[in-house]
């Protein structure tokens, strides 16, 4: 793929994140845990590490991540964010590269890493271990959502694969 092509690409997918990312914040998913969210804009990270690689999906989300907190977030959402996509990041990039598992495997490991960064970095934001207490919901949250963004992932690697067509 041509650098200019790979610069589109990227500002293409990066936009869509973005967009994503905005209106998952619109659906309230659960009042009585604040933040659980479904990771819908994950989709195009799980897609770019399939279709284009680490680089590319790391790119896009760090840019979401940056741009949305800009946008419509705060400082504390932008720790909490980038700590858990770098958990979540690392964690499918080692999966990815491991035969039994397939791109809803990957994203399921990921949701869950995503929650576990998150929390560890408000236990020691708060300075209080008891937070990590609020796993108990968020992992089991964080599966579900990852095997649907895993599933929804896998059915666009299959369909729209990335060439230089």
């Amino acid at each position: 793929m041509s650098r200019n092509k790979r610069i589109a690409l990227r500002g293409c997918l990066l936009a869509l994140a973005l967009v994503l990312s905005y209106l998952e914040s619109l659906i309230p998913v659960f009042w009585a845990f604040p933040g659980i969210r479904l990771g819908i804009a994950n989709i195009v990270t799980v897609y770019l590490l399939y279709t284009s690689g680490a680089a590319d999906a790391c790119f896009v989300t760090a840019g979401r991540i940056i741009l949305s907190m800009l946008l419509f977030g705060n400082v504390t959402t932008l720790i909490y964010s980038l700590a858990g996509a770098v958990c979540s990041i690392t964690v499918m990039l080692l999966a990815r590269g491991l035969p039994f598992f397939s791109s809803m495997g990957v994203s399921i490991l990921g949701g869950a890493f995503h929650n576990i960064g998150q929390t560890v970095a408000a236990a020691f934001l708060l300075s209080s271990g008891n937070i990590l207490l609020i796993l108990a919901v968020l992992l089991p949250v964080g599966t579900v959502a990852g095997a649907v963004i895993g599933f929804l992932s896998g059915v666009l690697i299959r369909r729209v694969p990335l060439d230089d067509k």
